[in-house]
Parts: structure tokens; sequence; C-alpha cells
């Protein structure tokens, strides 16, 4: 995968990352709490170790979505910036759409793909897992 610095951050710029290292993987998910936090049929995401990655500006709040999983958001005006389970420390995904430059890091796989909307199908040849990819 990549391998570089990519920056980021929410809508108003108050919250700024910075990933600098090789980006683990990247997918798009199609759960039903990844489509509430964003407002959106999907949501595409950026695996990173937490080694490389840091905050440049400001500071998300975390909220804690389901049993252990925290995810980042701007306080101020709301974009969803990271997701991080418990069970995979030292792991975050960082949400694709929030990179200054989301082409870089083209999706490989869906996950959740049994929760994806009726109306939403996935098209295209990457592989689809009906939840995620550890089973």
């Amino acid at each position: 995968m990549l391998e570089g610095k990519m920056e980021g951050g929410c809508l108003c710029g108050d919250v700024r990352y910075v990933v600098e290292g090789e980006v683990v993987s990247s997918g798009i998910c199609h759960c039903e709490t990844c489509r509430r936090v964003a407002s959106a049929p999907r949501l595409p995401f950026v695996g990173v170790k937490d080694s490389c990655f840091r905050y440049i500006r400001g500071v998300p709040v975390d909220y804690v979505s389901s049993p252990g999983v925290i995810r980042s958001f701007c306080g101020r005006c709301g974009s969803p910036l990271t997701y991080r389970r418990e069970d995979a420390p030292g792991e975050r995904d960082v949400m694709t759409v929030s990179l200054d430059n989301p082409n870089a890091v083209p999706p490989t796989f869906h996950v959740w793909a049994s929760e994806a909307l009726d109306w939403d199908p996935i098209t295209g040849d990457l592989p689809r897992y009906p939840r995620s990819r550890d089973g």
C-alpha cells in the first residue's frame, strides 16, 4: 500500500492530523453504525498504525459508538475522523474522505456488505466480506 506523508482534517479546519508511514488497509464499510456516523450509505476508511498518526491542530471529541469501539470527530463541525477498536491496540482507521487527497488511497475491499442498503448496490470487482475481513 501507499507509504509517505498524508494530511487531513475536518470540514471547519479546527482539527488537523498527519499520517507518516505505511497505510495497512483501505476499504469501504457498509455497517449501520458507520452509515449513521457519516449520514451516508457507506464510509471509506484507511487503516494505519497509531505510531504513524498524530494530531497537529485541535483535539477531537471521542465517542464510544458500541462496546469496544471509539470514534473521533470534530466537536465544532461534526466531521468523523477516526475509528479505533479496543481489541486492535496500536491501530486506527482514518476516514478516507477526511484526507486532503482521498484519491491517494483508493479502497481495495468492502466490509459489512451484508448490511449494504438495497438502493445502494455494491458494484465493481473489489472483494466483498459479509462482515469484517476477520470473519
